[in-house]
């Protein structure tokens, strides 16, 4: 253990087997000396050299400002760091978007592409809720006489959803950042089928022809 035994022994350390000076330890270890002497006065002043908390750099976003940050995102999940970072600069407060998704990060807040699901009105709703009670305790002879239906547009050429990609800038135009398209998407093709107590129906396939030899022609097939 460290032990200084009073002012006659100033710049001096003792151990159990002998007593060095600053200079010496400074040249063994090969570090300034003023470093020795702060490394022995912390060891005195708090029994250990190792990091001290509440030292280094304070973080520009304390838990008060961290709070209202997730609380607002929480609220409407498609606000940005650029829509805090301007908020928060008309309050006086300073703070890179880098430093807000950082703090989005370390508040379990990750980026991600939002779900798309049927755009329901409180109309729809109510209608759904209204639906599901009228029939709630109908036997079952009265679903089977009910057939149920669904259809959906496949698009022939392309993707309906944005893609992202990652590249440099003034390179947004070369081949492999871009998608290609055509006129009038490329066309469609509706398919119709149904469902019921019995078992699944026939597939119905609606091809639409958008090209310039036969714009708006339509072709309606059945397949099994």
């Amino acid at each position: 253990s460290v032990r200084r035994s009073g002012p006659e022994h100033s710049g001096r350390y003792r151990t159990p087997d002998s007593c060095k000076g600053y200079k010496i330890i400074s040249k063994q270890l090969e570090v300034p000396v003023t470093t020795v002497a702060h490394i022995i006065k912390k060891f005195k002043t708090h029994r250990t050299v190792a990091n001290l908390p509440g030292r280094g750099r304070k973080g520009k976003i304390d838990d008060k400002l961290r709070r209202r940050i997730v609380g607002t995102v929480s609220k409407e999940p498609r606000t940005t760091s650029k829509d805090i970072k301007g908020e928060l600069l008309d309050q006086g407060t300073s703070v890179s978007e880098r430093t807000i998704r950082r703090c989005f990060s370390q508040s379990g807040l990750h980026g991600r592409r939002s779900r798309r699901t049927p755009l329901l009105k409180g109309n729809h709703q109510k209608a759904r809720l209204e639906f599901a009670k009228m029939h709630v305790d109908k036997p079952q002879s009265f679903w089977e006489n009910v057939l149920w239906t669904d259809e959906t547009k496949l698009d022939l050429f392309g993707k309906a959803h944005q893609l992202y990609v990652h590249r440099l800038k003034n390179q947004a135009y070369n081949e492999k950042n871009t998608v290609p398209t055509v006129k009038h998407g490329g066309g469609s093709v509706l398919f119709w089928s149904c469902f019921a107590a019995s078992g699944t129906g026939n597939k119905h396939e609606a091809n639409f022809n958008w090209g310039w030899e036969g714009a708006g022609q339509t072709d309606v097939s059945d397949r099994d």
